[in-house]
């Protein structure tokens, strides 16, 4: 495995330190939490460089990086949703969406296709991990919760967009074609 893979694996298992962060009741942890889990999505950003840079992207990268990225963020927002900063509606329409999505990546899998990550997903990544940010800084006292909410409906509506752009491609894509 990789330095690439290595850090998205490493990703994924800073998600139940970073749940345990915003859990426990010590002074200032969820600016730590916040902080863990803005560096660890960071490795999002750098695994894909690094694999580009070195040619070493692989069909497990493929695969394991936006799982990694979606437990993390996920688990985020659930918890900012316990801690009363958004509202359970919103985390729950955009956990439906990445279900969704996810069962589409599944069965082109079945299929022998890979569905690579489009752009509109890798925005709508970016946004929600933005959204959990704001709304860790929110939970701490930096910024108002209205802030918050502001920042996830605009992950929310770029979710539910690019789950549409996925939506478009899925016939084809079920019938066995690669989509660009």
């Amino acid at each position: 495995m990789g330095l690439p893979d290595q850090l998205t694996v490493a990703r994924a298992a800073s998600v139940p330190v970073v749940v345990a962060l915003f859990e426990l009741d010590f002074r200032d942890h969820y600016l730590w939490a916040t902080g863990l889990f803005a560096v660890a999505m960071a490795t999002d950003w750098l695994d894909g460089r690094i694999a580009r840079r070195i040619g070493h992207t692989s069909a497990l990268g493929s695969l394991l990086d936006p799982i990694a990225d979606k437990v993390l963020v996920l688990a985020v927002l659930i918890v900012l949703v316990d801690a009363g900063v958004f509202p359970g509606w919103m985390v729950a329409a955009i956990v439906a969406r990445e279900f969704l999505v996810s069962g589409l990546r599944l069965a082109a899998i079945e299929r022998g296709v890979v569905l690579h990550a489009r752009d509109l997903g890798k925005l709508k990544t970016w946004s929600q991990a933005v959204a959990a940010c704001v709304g860790g800084l929110a939970a701490a006292g930096v910024w108002r919760d209205g802030v918050a909410w502001w920042a996830l409906l605009v992950a929310l509506a770029l979710t539910w967009v690019s789950g549409l752009d996925y939506a478009r491609v899925a016939p084809g894509l079920l019938r066995g074609r690669a989509i660009a």
